[in-house]
């Protein structure tokens, strides 16, 4: 009788045990991964278009163990404008980066006001106690209060300008890459290899803590190579390692742009995959919520040699709000969460995600300040179809466009006059229909009007 006792208290201790384990380790918060790929183009992926010649396994595999946003929106299409307003949850408009920093001078000055409130910050004030790190391109100023680790970010390797030499690290005469404040010299190594391998480190040191992180990964690729970032007398070509070069039986010497260009996005495709395959390794994927998209449409600037990439079947890109250099391509993976190989044509957009990192942080967001995204997980997991967002506003230089619900109005000056789309019928705008629908792009217009009004005096 004393044996059967004590075996069943035994028994009921496991079983609380077990119990215990279990209510723990559902109450444990997701860790957020969330990478930036720089001028990526809408149709380089086979996923979105399946003629591209460009060869990138571990993004069609995230495709196919996630979602692959069909209709996501980086809110500028530029990079350090569209970075502020990520990483903000605000629009430029509102956050008051509305430009691109120029040369060391911008680069290296204040950049994004002080006062903006980052992803990190907002986490810092989670009961989870979140690790953060930043590994890459941060292009929103680097003065002193500026840089990552001064704006909520436990740790930063990567460079402070919007584009560097690949191997070398200079950005127009000056060597630009950093660890945490300090110059940071690893001449010779690619820089996507670089910020992927400081993830991966920080990942796996954060994860056998068990502690919940954040990291922020956006890369510098494929971004274009500048004449600013070479020794005088050289020409600036795409770069990157020559397995990737090998992949397509090309030589390292190959002089084609747009054969240099699909070796630059391959040796990105691997780097992802590196940092996708750390989560599979720690058993940690079911637990990791992962978006991934461009930081805006690539740039189609023959007479500089990009037109290497595609935003098919948008029209134009970068720095235009046109479709090209808005609607960017994106995943979203959270296993058991978002359903794998699911495509999603709900509009949503890159202030989104701090909604996204608040909500899975169980942070609270500051009472005081204006967001510009909403929750878009009830989207992302299935639960609705329906945008959180009734209109878009964009707005760059003299480029201005305006999407409400699937109706769009575009103008590239003040001068110009509106031209109106139906992207769901024809998402490369190729059929202007203001002279049909005139009431319709008067309402839009004053809509735009009563919005840029508002931001006006937003502060």
């Amino acid at each position: 009788m004393e044996n059967r006792v004590k075996s069943s208290l035994v028994f009921l201790g496991l079983v609380l045990l077990l119990l215990n384990y279990t209510s723990v380790a559902a109450d444990k918060p997701p860790n957020i991964l969330i990478i930036t790929v720089d001028n990526l183009g809408y149709g380089d992926l086979k996923s979105y278009e399946p003629n591209s010649e460009i060869i990138t396994p571990h993004l069609d595999k995230i495709g196919k163990t996630g979602a692959r946003l069909t209709c996501f929106y980086t809110a500028s299409p530029t990079c350090t404008v569209s970075r502020g307003a990520l990483l903000t949850g605000r629009i430029p408009q509102r956050n008051k980066l509305e430009e691109q920093l120029p040369g060391i001078k911008g680069n290296y000055g204040v950049g994004l006001r002080q006062s903006e409130i980052l992803i990190p910050r907002i986490l810092k004030t989670s009961a989870h106690h979140y690790a953060t790190g930043c590994f890459g391109k941060w292009n929103i100023g680097f003065a002193p209060g500026s840089r990552p680790t001064e704006r909520g970010f436990d740790e930063y390797l990567g460079h402070a300008s919007g584009n560097i030499d690949y191997y070398t690290h200079i950005y127009q005469g000056k060597h630009d890459l950093f660890e945490n404040t300090d110059e940071l010299f690893r001449g010779g190594a690619y820089s996507t290899d670089l910020f992927a391998d400081a993830a991966i480190r920080f990942i796996e040191k954060n994860s056998k803590k068990d502690k919940p992180w954040f990291v922020y990964l956006p890369f510098n690729a494929p971004h274009f190579p500048s004449p600013g970032n070479q020794k005088p007398g050289e020409e600036p070509e795409w770069q990157a390692p020559d397995w990737a070069f090998r992949t397509y039986g090309l030589s390292p010497e190959e002089k084609d742009k747009k054969k240099r260009y699909r070796a630059v996005v391959t040796a990105l495709d691997s780097a992802i995959g590196r940092v996708m395959h750390t989560l599979e390794s720690l058993h940690i994927s079911e637990n990791t919520f992962v978006f991934l998209c461009s930081d805006n449409g690539a740039f189609m600037l023959p007479e500089r040699g990009l037109e290497v990439s595609s935003n098919l079947p948008l029209r134009s890109g970068g720095v235009t709000c046109w479709e090209g250099g808005l609607r960017v391509a994106a995943f979203a993976v959270w296993p058991g969460k978002i359903k794998a190989g699911s495509v999603i044509d709900t509009p949503l957009w890159s202030p989104d995600i701090l909604q996204v990192c608040a909500r899975l942080s169980e942070a609270k967001l500051p009472e005081n300040v204006i967001f510009d995204g909403k929750d878009p997980i009830p989207v992302l997991t299935g639960k609705t179809t329906e945008s959180p967002h009734e209109s878009f506003y964009f707005k760059y230089r003299d480029h201005a466009a305006f999407r409400f619900q699937n109706w769009k109005i575009v103008r590239e000056k003040p001068s110009s006059a509106w031209s109106l789309f139906d992207l769901v019928n024809d998402i490369s705008e190729t059929k202007d229909q203001a002279e049909l629908y005139p009431e319709k792009v008067g309402a839009m217009e004053k809509m735009f009007s009563l919005k840029s009004e508002e931001l006006s005096k937003s502060r």
